[in-house]
């Protein structure tokens, strides 16, 4: 049984950066477009709160989320858009505090849950240590947008480790929900983390590996950016095709992103 406090403190300082990004900014520049079509900076924000209201429902009235399950089902397409849509209409000031609010009381929530909890959620149920690391790497991956959006560029931390993981546990998902038969063996994964360390999955002695920046992975898995433009190498022909379709989220695989135009980028 895993201690969650210490990525329930990495949740913690991610969730900080991205408000620093973002609290500064005139009300006009929450109306950025950002790279999610028909998103902008105050519906990624949005759709963070509303994600952690319903994580805290999830972790405090297992029965209300039940509920809210319930209604996903019935509207699948809309349901999450339609959070975002609420929220981002709201002042920016206004919904920078219920951000807050609402992540500071799903911080208090899993940290008083009691060892070997498993709360409910849209896929399957999960522990606390499983429930922060899913907010991280949505926390992480929206924030992406919201630097992209400003031109910003965020620098990578080894809180991306948890991103990774996620990413490398989820390779027969990825598989599934493209109508793929999973890999039966272990793939190997090393990774250079930000601080130079290297983070390793699976056995040594496995024939599909792949390597490369963490950050390019957790990139990759998340779609915020396409294969062509990362420094992921893979070896093997199964290690190869699970790059095309890698995700670290639950639900269809959407567009992602199309590979970067460098006539464009030459001009900038």
């Amino acid at each position: 049984m895993s201690d969650p406090t210490p990525v329930l403190d990495d949740l913690r300082d991610e969730s900080e950066g991205l408000d620093a990004l973002v609290a500064p900014l005139e009300a006009s520049a929450w109306a950025t477009p950002t790279p999610a079509p028909g998103w902008t900076v105050a519906h990624q924000i949005a759709h963070l709160a509303w994600t952690d209201r319903q994580a805290l429902l999830a972790a405090t009235d297992p029965a209300g989320f039940g509920a809210e399950v319930g209604k996903a089902a019935s509207a699948i397409d809309t349901f999450v858009d339609e959070g975002a849509e609420e929220g981002a209409a709201l002042p920016p000031a206004e919904l920078l505090e219920r951000w807050r609010a609402g992540r500071s009381a799903l911080q208090e929530a899993l940290r008083a849950q009691p060892p070997g909890a498993r709360l409910p959620w849209f896929g399957p149920p999960m522990g606390v240590a499983s429930m922060a690391s899913a907010r991280l790497m949505e926390s992480w991956a929206h924030g992406e947008d919201v630097a992209d959006a400003l031109g910003v560029r965020r620098e990578p931390t080894t809180r991306l480790r948890h991103v990774a993981r996620i990413a490398v546990r989820a390779r027969d998902y990825a598989h599934a929900v493209n109508g793929l038969t999973p890999p039966a063996e272990e793939f190997r994964v090393e990774l250079t983390a930000p601080d130079g360390t290297l983070w390793t999955f699976g056995p040594e002695d496995a024939v599909q590996r792949v390597t490369g920046p963490a950050l390019d992975l957790c990139l990759l898995a998340t779609r915020r950016r396409h294969r062509d433009d990362l420094a992921l190498r893979a070896q093997g022909a199964g290690a190869d095709r699970w790059l095309d379709i890698a995700q670290a989220f639950a639900g269809p695989p959407g567009e992602g992103r199309k590979p970067r135009d460098p006539r464009q980028e030459a001009t900038k």
